[in-house]
Parts: structure tokens; sequence; C-alpha cells
């Protein structure tokens, strides 16, 4: 017998992902699965990009508060170096789907994926360009994993507060390069990623 889901488990449950993190020279990459509840509709969501840090914030515990179902997942920094950084993504997709699945057990999910590329999911999937923008389940997930990535680049900020991590997030800012080659990497750099490489490559 399938588990009641709030009267909608006759229907096909719809579970947005998307991840974040994969332009960056430091950090993991993070990826969200929601599922939104029809029954309490969120305001405002869109691409976690085009949302202040504040709006990002402030929807993101709605979406915790109000979505049927929501999981996070990452792929670290070593993950990244050793399978690169697309199938790192879509482990991190995998990862956030399960977690999702562990909370509720899911019955009859569709999957919709942001962009083009299928993480292989146990369930029926459909890749969605530009899905951030267009489906609401997918803005909620880009949220998700936006907020949870920011606050790892801030923690690790704390560590090396010499990177300005808190500031650029990893991203490759020309703060962010001139501090890469002041001091040279640390352990939240991604290794195999050409600025990092040709900064290491220079210190030896």
């Amino acid at each position: 017998m399938l588990p009641i889901v709030r009267g909608a488990c006759a229907k096909t449950i719809f579970a947005g992902i998307d991840e974040v993190g994969r332009g960056p020279l430091a950090g993991p990459v993070v990826a969200a699965t929601v599922v939104l509840d029809p029954g309490r509709p969120i305001e405002g969501l869109n691409d976690s990009k085009l949302l202040s840090s504040k709006r990002r914030q402030t929807l993101c515990e709605s979406i915790q508060n109000s979505a049927l179902y929501w999981g996070i997942g990452h792929a670290s920094v070593e993950e990244v170096d050793e399978l690169n950084v697309l199938q790192a993504s879509l482990l991190a997709m995998q990862r956030s789907f399960q977690t999702a699945m562990v909370k509720e057990q899911l019955p009859r999910v569709k999957a919709l994926v942001d962009g083009n590329k299928d993480p292989n999911l146990p369930v029926s999937t459909e890749c969605v360009i530009g899905g951030d923008r267009k489906v609401p389940a997918i803005s909620a997930a880009s949220i998700l994993a936006k907020v949870t990535r920011d606050h790892i680049m801030r923690e690790a900020a704390k560590h090396f507060p010499h990177y300005g991590f808190e500031q650029h997030k990893g991203y490759p800012t020309r703060m962010h390069l001139q501090r890469l080659e002041q001091h040279g990497s640390c352990t939240y750099h991604r290794q195999s990623f050409r600025p990092v490489l040709e900064v290491n490559h220079r210190l030896i």
C-alpha cells in the first residue's frame, strides 16, 4: 500500500531538482530536491541568482516550512577533482533526491531537473532548460541549494579568512584570483581547475 501524502497519493508528485556551484574554484557542489505543497503556494519563487541574499534566506525558510518534501545533497571538493564537476553535480542531485526519499517514501514521483543533463534517478525524469525560472519547484530547489552553499563558504572563510570566501563564495572574481596568487591554494580549492593548477605550478 502506498503511503498517504496529504491527499495527493493518486496523483503524480513533481520533484524539482537543481544544483549550484559548478563554476567556482573552491567549495563543494550542492544540489536540492523540493516537492512543493499545492495547497501552500510560496510567493516570489525565482532563479536564486535573480534574488538578493536576504530574499533567498526568507524564501529558504518558507520552503523548508511549507514544502511537502525537501532534501540537500553535496559533492565534495575531492569528488569534483576526481570525477569532474559535471559528474559531481549529477552525484549531488542524486544525493539530494535520496535524502528527500528517505524523509518520506514518495509515491509516483516525476523529477523535473534544471538543465539538459539527466542525473539518472530511479524515477521518470524530465530535463527543463531554464527550469529555475520556469518551474516553481526547481526555483525552490535552486534557492535551497544556493543558501546552503553560501553558508558553507561563509564557514570556510572563518578557517581561511585571507581568501574572502564570504564575499565571492569561491567564484573566480578578480579579488579571489589575486588572493589565490598571493596565498596559494587551500583545502577548499579545486585542485583540478586551471587557475588553481597554474598557481600551484608557479609556487612549486
